[in-house]
This record gives C-alpha cells, structure tokens and sequence, in this order.
C-alpha cells in the first residue's frame, strides 16, 4: 500500500514539472523583438567594435571601419543584412574613399557576428571583413589600432550613453 502511494505522488509530481516546462518553454529565437532593431550602445569583442545610434551604427573590424546610416533592423529570426559604407585603409592614416559595403549578420540577445562585404570600387574587387563577434556593453580588444569613442545623444529619450 505505501508502494502504490508512492508511485501516484511521483507520478503525480511528474506531471506537474512536465506541465510547468511545458509552459515555460519557448520556440523563439531569444532575440529582443520588440522594436525590431539593433540596441543602442557600445559594443565590443576580439577585432571587433561597434558603436549604435539612433542615427547610425559605426563598426570596426580590425583596423578598417564601416558605417550604416539609420537605425539597422535585425529580422524575426535575428537576421541581419543593411546597405553601408567602409573605408578600407584608415589605420595609421586614413586615406582612399569610402566605398559601397554590405554588412550581414546574425544577432542573438546581445551579441551580433556580423560581415563586410565590400565593393572597392578603386580596385575592382571585392573585399571581405569579419565575421567578427561584438557583444552590446563589452570593450573591444583591437590593440593596435584605435576605436572611436564617442558619447551616443538618443532621439526617444535623450539619455547619454558612453
């Protein structure tokens, strides 16, 4: 008898975690949605660092950096993929235009890994940068070359980030 007691509660308490797992699982791909684009902030990682705005995103790969203007909107399933520019020699001396790039991605919560495919349109080639893995809040390590740092002014809200 205590047996068969035993058996109907841990049934009984199996069926209670399977529900509660049930109900607390989800297919989403963990990427923020709500306003369908990049957070604002300073980025970081390894040969990466990038810098989003409410009126831009600035990404450094390496020595070379790139720009978007706009806010980049990142798709349902994380996708990443916005028509830029990049300038290719910019370290120790910034010179040469800045030519037509494509910068595709994935973004996962707050950590993007993203590639330039460049047009070098003074070549004739095409160039490509990355991937490389930045996380939102994170320093980046590009040692030797410089990173721009510059505060980021938010239209919605006016808040300062650095």
């Amino acid at each position: 008898m205590l047996r068969r007691q035993t058996i109907v509660l841990f049934t009984g308490a199996l069926a209670v975690v399977a529900i509660a797992t049930m109900g607390c699982s989800s297919s989403t791909s963990g990427v923020p949605v709500s306003d369908g684009v990049l957070p604002l902030g300073n980025w970081g990682g390894d040969s990466g660092a990038m810098i989003v705005s409410d009126t831009a995103m600035h990404l450094h790969i390496g020595c070379t950096f790139g720009d978007v203007s706009g806010r980049v909107a990142v798709s349902e399933g994380g996708g990443v993929d916005v028509d830029g520019s990049y300038s290719l020699h910019v370290y120790p001396i910034a010179f040469g235009p800045s030519v037509p790039a494509k910068f595709v991605g994935t973004f996962n919560g707050k950590t993007l890994t993203v590639t330039a495919i460049i047009t070098d349109t003074t070549n004739g080639t095409t160039v490509t940068r990355g991937p490389v893995t930045v996380m939102l809040g994170a320093n980046p390590r590009l040692l030797p070359c410089p990173v721009c740092r510059r505060p980021i002014v938010t239209k919605r809200s006016g808040v300062q980030l650095h």
